[in-house]
């Protein structure tokens, strides 16, 4: 049997360059970041693919960002035609840095940036603005879906039990996660984009 190819490591030149958006209205412009910070980007290629693959979902939704890091998925849903997003940020220098690139990409006023923890909406959901259809964004360290699972899938729960109809939700998570963890697990599509594995409940339209 044939080993497998050990995965290539992350060029030192990644982590570093600030994260840009790929397509729709913004395309090519870079986000404020905090180098050495404690976020970690989505990779290029998979926050393509998942764009690809949401299509028109997008178009006039409430994006939610959350465990938002450089708040790339939201100001990217915006890019490409979300009437709105929202970014939850626990660190509190980071959750400045999106609004620095709110500012700076010109769509502050479609923003809002709410620090805090996001495990504390499995409590109770916040208010939320607008009644549009939401673009859900879960993409928390991986790390969390060892360590903090049932937390995790609880916030999970009260997004899928809260969204809009027509809504879709999105969760980011490494190969080792086990889907059937998710919450009405049998209603997910689960779509491998190395390194990630991205998990969509709700319909997409292309």
């Amino acid at each position: 049997m044939p080993r497998r190819r050990p995965a290539a490591p992350p060029r030192a030149d990644e982590a570093a360059e600030p994260p840009r958006i790929i397509g729709g209205s913004l395309r090519g412009r870079r986000l404020a970041h905090l180098p050495g910070g404690p976020t970690r980007p989505m990779k290029d290629r998979v926050r393509e693919a998942l764009f690809d693959l949401l299509g028109t979902a997008v178009r006039d939704a409430l994006a939610l960002d959350l465990f938002a890091g450089t708040g790339a998925l939201g100001f990217e849903a915006l890019s490409r035609g979300a009437a709105r997003a929202v970014f939850t940020e626990r660190h509190f220098p980071t959750a400045d840095a999106i609004r620095r690139s709110a500012r700076d990409l010109g769509v502050e006023e479609r923003c809002e940036v709410r620090p805090g923890d996001v495990l504390t909406w499995a409590k109770r959901m916040p208010d939320l603005p607008g009644s549009a259809p939401w673009v859900a964004f879960i993409s928390p360290p991986w790390s969390m879906f060892q360590d903090r699972r049932d937390e995790l899938m609880a916030v999970v729960t009260a997004v899928l039990a809260t969204a809009p109809a027509r809504s879709v939700v999105v969760v980011e998570g490494d190969g080792a996660f086990d889907p059937a963890a998710l919450p009405d697990a049998a209603a997910w599509e689960h779509r491998p984009v190395l390194p990630a594995v991205l998990h969509f409940h709700g319909r997409l339209v292309s």
